[in-house]
């Protein structure tokens, strides 16, 4: 008979069975865990004694087992014991969560992924159950995030403080839901220079606010998540109370392993934002507006839609999204660079965008505007503003295959003065082809900064030249810079003279992405002096940034706007 069969099948007996020498080796597991990172007992064998506070054999392969304490706060009570499910073997002899149990094993450092977790454990060769189920433990109850979780490893916990949601992009994947103590998780480099003292902070206070709720399994892209529900997966920023689980750490962080469904509500979007001036520019990723031969051909294409049928849902929520915002004129990023005919991306999202009787135009640059798959794009209302002279982009050096081109027109409302917008598109993080000092440096800017930082000096040089050839006063650069607010390239356009157009609003924490569970600002609006003088207010639609995967194009309602995009679209207003 395998071990795994003979632990279930003969080695669960009553504690009437169990009287004699056995009892007089029993250990705390306090002592099995230690005060450190590893147990000090590795490769020995113990026999500890405990109640099951948690049964994930179908999902982690073992339960955790906690006894009453040693009266130490250094050492964890709680160990995991690693035992498959066997669907063949009697439920009645199975470990139950509150029955108490003698186990006898090795000690053992269970180690996951490349991070360095180390799980404490007791590989079982015994386990017995000591009889009528014992009172249940109490867990432990957090106010705050402690400052050791390594001592509460394997117990379980309640957490009386709130915790907020702050990153869901591993929900569908692994069922993890990253959260965080005391509010959402902020991206150091959107809120301190990298490299400062105050940035070296926030990573630290980042990781120990952060942490991981997951769904007691290990399988990827699981049919369903144990502590969802029926429910929708919540958006960032929703705040959770008594969350309950077991510590766990695997894959580079401790975590709670839920041990019951999350208390979650109907989850609720913002409206559109409303900002005063007489004039509206918003700047807005489409993230990847692609469509085919444009004749219902072409699919699936290079980026974005993967059939006619999600082209016309991300076109509807993209729509809508554009629509709400009700702006005068609206730079785009990630539309496919096909042109300007009937035929392209960009003719047929303004097709779509007129269907109700509306009057957008968009800029023709005659080609490109440069050689990537996608390009910039500027839209405007003809019967709101009225382009003046001819559009220019800024090709060669960052500006290419990397930068996308960037691509300016002036513009008037009414007989005021000529005012100029300016659709951006830096290099995004991501290190293919990276060398040099464009390979990540270890600062968290990612790959590429030093050509996102050359790209800005030379944006900033060209529109100094006054490219369109309607004056300088009144100029804004906007759209996906793909660098945080405190980053090197952001940080210098505004050392040269441009303004944060939040800033300037006085708009507190703006953000308009979410990446990894940290949030921030890879969308930015900056002024000439002149032009800032004129803003009456800034906003960002959180629509998208906060929302879950599953609710954009591919498999969410496409008759609403929410997730039409993986960024949120700003609105800027004006008085000229």
């Amino acid at each position: 008979m395998s071990l795994r069969r003979s632990l279930l099948a003969t080695a669960l007996l009553t504690c009437a069975s169990m009287a004699g020498a056995g009892e007089a080796g029993v250990i705390s597991i306090g002592q099995v865990q230690g005060t450190g990172a590893a147990s000090p007992l590795t490769g020995q064998t113990v026999t500890v004694e405990g109640m099951v506070t948690a049964d994930f054999r179908q999902g982690l392969g073992g339960f955790f087992l906690q006894d009453a304490g040693d009266g130490d706060p250094a050492t964890s009570d709680a160990v995991f014991v690693p035992l498959a499910f066997d669907a063949n073997a009697d439920d009645g002899e199975a470990p139950k969560v509150g029955q108490r149990y003698r186990v006898r094993g090795e000690v053992t450092e269970l180690e996951f992924g490349k991070q360095g977790s180390r799980l404490t454990a007791i590989t079982p060769i015994d386990i017995e159950r000591l009889g009528a189920p014992a009172p249940t433990l109490a867990p432990v109850v957090l106010a705050a995030a402690p400052a050791d979780w390594e001592a509460l490893e394997g117990m379980r916990v309640r957490i009386a403080a709130p915790l907020t949601v702050s990153g869901t992009d591993q929900v569908e994947r692994f069922g993890e839901l990253t959260t965080a103590f005391d509010g959402r998780l902020w991206q150091p480099s959107e809120v301190a220079a990298p490299g400062s003292d105050a940035f070296k902070q926030l990573l630290r206070d980042n990781t120990r606010r952060r942490l991981t709720l997951d769904d007691g399994r290990g399988d990827r892209d699981p049919r369903a998540v144990s502590w969802l529900g029926e429910h929708p997966i919540p958006r960032v920023g929703t705040v959770l109370t008594d969350v309950e689980g077991v510590v766990d750490e695997r894959h580079g962080s401790h975590r709670l392993q839920l041990t019951r469904p999350l208390a979650l509500s109907a989850v609720a979007y913002p409206v559109a934002p409303r900002v005063p001036g007489t004039l509206k520019i918003a700047a807005f990723n489409l993230e990847n507006l692609f469509n085919g031969d444009g004749q219902g051909g072409g699919f699936p294409t290079p980026r974005g839609a993967k059939t006619p049928a999600q082209l016309q849902a991300q076109l509807a929520k993209l729509v809508a999204t554009v629509r709400a915002l009700d702006a005068d004129v609206a730079a785009l990023m990630e539309l496919e660079n096909d042109g300007y005919g009937p035929d392209s991306s960009l003719a047929q999202f303004v097709a779509a965008l007129n269907a109700k009787g509306d009057d957008w135009r968009f800029i023709d640059a005659g080609r490109g505007p440069g050689p990537d798959t996608i390009r910039v794009g500027l839209i405007y209302r003809a019967s709101r503003v009225t382009p003046v002279g001819k559009p220019a982009v800024l090709e060669g050096g960052p500006f290419g295959d990397r930068s996308r081109v960037p691509l300016a027109q002036a513009f008037r409302r009414g007989q005021g003065p000529a005012f100029v917008v300016v659709a951006n598109h830096f290099k995004s993080k991501g290190c293919s082809e990276a060398t040099g000092a464009d390979q990540d440096q270890g600062d968290t800017q990612g790959c590429w900064n030093a050509l996102r930082l050359d790209s800005a000096k030379r944006l900033d040089a060209w529109l100094k030249r006054d490219p369109t050839g309607q004056g300088g006063a009144m100029k804004l650069i906007l759209g996906d810079f793909n660098a945080y607010a405190m980053e090197d390239p952001v940080r210098w356009l505004r050392e040269a003279g441009w303004r944060d157009a939040f800033a300037v609003a006085k708009v507190k924490q703006p953000y308009s992405y979410v990446y990894n569970g940290l949030t921030g600002r890879l969308d930015h609006a900056l002024l000439t002096p002149a032009l800032s003088a004129r803003l009456r207010g800034a906003a960002e639609w959180h629509l998208n940034a906060d929302s879950a995967d599953s609710a954009g194009y591919v498999h969410g309602d496409a008759s609403q706007p929410w997730r039409s995009s993986d960024h949120d679209p700003l609105l800027l207003g004006f008085d000229l």
